[in-house]
């Protein structure tokens, strides 16, 4: 009994410093990128001119689903302002690296995070005409394209003051992939590509519903803390990629990865970033990622995303229901342990009782 004790409790202090480790290390949340800043065409030597681009939280990332943790704080996401009148007209420019169009602040997510973020701009991210370039990726599955809407914290006064703050930036990830019908809500960008083909071009288009490049169902999404993914690469950025997919033609898709050139006059395909490592993160879902039948996480290439459920436990909910369990067993554990040897003492210190003990107790009497 004394030796089950002390295996106990070596256990629960393992497992507890094994927790204490895991909750020291964790972050919950998001990325993006600022089109306003420098971007090194050569990614292997951002690190070198940007150090925060080998930092620990850095993005993008590959969701692993089975190792998702769903919370039911992450309420849907709630947007104001994102139908805007064909009379406001919008800035479309080709930075060199993707196609931003700034977006104006009226635009807010006014629901889903614990404070209000303004719009500053959005853009895409895609590959080539034969492989797939999305930033995130699902259990390693890259997909189409990605679109990022990005928006700087309303605390803040402006988005240069957001930018290097943890809480800064919300970003709205949405990825895109090859469907059958043209999207009317894209085509409003797509459109316009050929008159911006080169390195700094810009046009002004037509204001439209921005909510028309997201999904439908927004309480759907991954949630995590993350980076921009092109330099400086700040840890700033909470991230929401949504669960849902978005459908473009087959001819939109190839007017999106063929439209563009770089400074130097190529082609501009590629534009993302490889996924970063996870180290002690946790990324979270908004709906049960692990035992809803109904739940499709998006599959990549040809496959749409599906509905899931929007509830679970926040992973600081986790480790405290687990911290209280384990000191509870440890606690009782060892208050066990001093009894046994208390009383074990005790015994061994009366005659009286070491007369019992020790002379009735025989292999033929318990026979």
């Amino acid at each position: 009994m004394l030796e089950m004790n002390r295996t106990t409790l070596r256990v629960c202090v393992l497992l507890l410093a094994g927790l204490g480790r895991a909750a020291a290390g964790q972050e919950l949340d998001h990325e993006d990128e600022n089109a306003e800043h420098s971007q090194g065409r050569d990614i292997g030597q951002w690190a070198k001119h940007f150090p925060v681009c080998a930092g620990t939280m850095q993005s993008p990332i590959n969701i692993n689903t089975e190792t998702t943790i769903f919370s039911p704080q992450l309420r849907p996401i709630q947007l104001s302002g994102y139908s805007l009148p064909a009379s406001q007209m919008l800035k479309l420019k080709n930075n060199g690296h993707t196609v931003v169009l700034k977006l104006p602040e009226t635009l807010a997510i006014v629901g889903g995070y614990a404070q209000q973020y303004r719009a500053v701009q959005l853009h895409l991210h895609w590959g080539s005409p034969s492989k797939p370039g999305s930033e995130h990726t699902v259990d390693r599955k890259r997909f189409a394209g990605e679109l990022h809407v990005v928006h700087y914290n309303t605390k803040y006064e402006n988005f240069e003051a957001a930018l290097t703050q943890p809480d800064g930036l919300a970003v709205l990830g949405v990825f895109l992939e090859v469907g059958p019908r043209e999207n009317p809500y894209y085509q409003q960008i797509l459109e316009h590509l050929y008159r911006i083909q080169g390195e700094d071009d810009e046009v002004f288009v037509p204001g439209f519903n921005i909510a028309g490049l997201l999904p439908d169902n927004l309480h759907l999404y991954f949630h995590y803390n993350g980076s921009l993914t092109t330099p400086p690469c700040l840890e700033s950025v909470k991230w929401t990629v949504f669960n849902q997919t978005m459908m473009l033609s087959k001819e939109q898709m190839s007017v999106l990865v063929s439209s563009l050139q770089t400074d130097n006059n190529q082609p501009l395909m590629n534009n993302f970033r490889q996924d970063q490592s996870l180290h002690r993160r946790w990324v979270l879902a908004s709906f049960e990622p692990s035992s809803s039948r109904e739940r499709q996480v998006p599959a990549g290439d040809s496959s749409s995303a599906t509905a899931g459920h929007a509830s679970s436990f926040h992973a600081g909910d986790v480790l405290a229901v687990l911290f209280g369990v384990l000191f509870a067993i440890t606690m009782l554990a060892f208050l066990l342990y001093v009894y046994k040897n208390r009383s074990q003492n005790a015994r061994l210190d009366s005659p009286t009782k070491s007369k019992v003990i020790y002379t009735a107790a025989t292999a033929e009497n318990t026979a």
